[in-house]
C-alpha cells in the first residue's frame, strides 16, 4: 500500500487519482503474467499497450491480449493463477470470468481499495479492471519483447507497432459501437504518419465482415477519410474524456482537423 500512496501524491484530483490507481493495478497484472509465463502464449495488444510502450497520455480500464501459441495454455489455469497472485498481494476482489467462441474475458473488481485510500466515502466501491483475450486473431501479425520499467521492471511481448495499428484501425471503423479511446489512439498514430500492417488490417476485416478488401499504401489515405466522414465526434469526446491525462486534447477531436492531418500525412 505504501508504494500506492506515494504513485498518487502527485495526483491532484480525485479522477486522476483513480486512473492513476488502476494503471498500477494493470501493470501489476502484467507482471505476474510475466512471471507466470504466460508471455510465451500471450501477446499484449490495444491502446494500454500504447500507453505502457509508447508513452500514450491516456488511461484505460482494460488490458488487451492475442492468444499467440494455444500449446500449454488454458483459460481455467491462467485465470486462477491470476486471482492467487492478486489475492498473494493482498488484494480484496470479485471475479467474473467468460470463455465465449472466440473472446476470453475475466472481469476484476478490486473491493475496499479506493475507501482504504480515502478516494471513495463508500465502503463497498469497487475499481474494475477487465482482461480480454482474443483467440482467434486475424494472421498476418509480428510480435516483439519490450523492457517495461514502471515501479517494477519486468519484459512484455506484444504486437509490433504496425500490426498494432492496424488491430486499431479495425476497433475504430469495423467496431459495433463508438469507443472514444479508439480515436485519440488514432489520433496519435496519424501524428506520427504511421503505416499499418495491411496484411493484417484486410485479414482482419475479411474476419470479421466476412469481405476481401485490398487496403494497400496506395489507396490508405482515401480509406481513412472515407472512414473518417462517417464519424460522430461528440460521442467520441463523450467516451474519452475521463480517460485523457490533458482535458485541452479534446480540441483534437475535430473532423476537418483530422481530415486535413490525413491528407498531409499520406500522399
Amino acid at each position: 500500500m505504501d508504494i500506492i500512496e506515494k504513485l498518487l501524491q502527485s495526483r491532484k484530483s480525485n479522477e486522476e487519482k483513480i486512473n492513476c490507481l488502476r494503471e498500477f493495478l494493470q501493470v501489476l497484472i502484467l507482471k505476474i503474467i510475466y512471471n507466470k509465463g504466460y508471455f510465451k502464449n500471450l501477446s499484449f495488444v490495444g491502446g494500454t499497450a500504447l500507453r505502457f510502450l509508447y508513452e500514450l497520455k491516456r488511461f484505460s480500464e482494460d488490458l488487451d491480449f492475442s492468444l499467440i501459441e494455444k500449446k500449454n495454455y488454458t483459460f481455467d489455469k491462467f485465470s486462477v493463477d491470476l486471482y492467487r497472485e492478486l489475492e498473494n498481494y493482498g488484494f480484496k476482489l470479485d471475479t467474473k470470468k467468460k470463455d465465449s467462441k472466440t473472446v476470453q474475458t475475466i472481469d476484476l473488481k478490486f473491493k475496499t481499495i479506493l475507501h482504504e485510500l480515502n478516494l471513495s466515502p463508500i465502503k463497498s466501491q469497487k475499481i474494475f479492471i477487465r482482461l480480454e483475450i482474443d483467440t482467434n486473431p486475424p494472421k498476418g501479425w509480428t510480435t516483439q519483447v519490450s523492457l517495461i520499467n514502471k515501479t517494477y521492471i519486468f519484459t512484455i511481448t506484444h504486437f509490433d507497432l504496425p500490426s498494432l495499428y492496424a488491430l486499431k484501425l479495425h476497433a475504430c471503423f469495423y467496431r459495433k459501437y463508438t469507443k472514444g479511446r479508439d480515436f485519440y489512439d488514432l489520433i496519435w498514430y496519424l501524428s506520427k504518419k504511421s503505416e499499418p500492417n495491411y496484411l493484417l488490417l484486410n485479414n482482419a476485416i475479411k474476419q470479421i465482415e466476412k469481405s476481401i478488401v485490398k487496403i494497400n499504401k496506395n489507396n490508405f489515405k482515401d480509406f481513412l477519410c472515407t472512414k473518417i466522414e462517417k464519424i460522430d465526434f461528440k460521442k467520441v469526446k463523450r467516451d474519452v474524456e475521463r480517460f485523457l491525462e490533458d482535458k485541452n486534447e479534446l480540441r483534437l477531436f475535430d473532423k476537418n482537423l483530422i481530415l486535413n492531418t490525413i491528407k498531409s500525412s499520406y500522399l
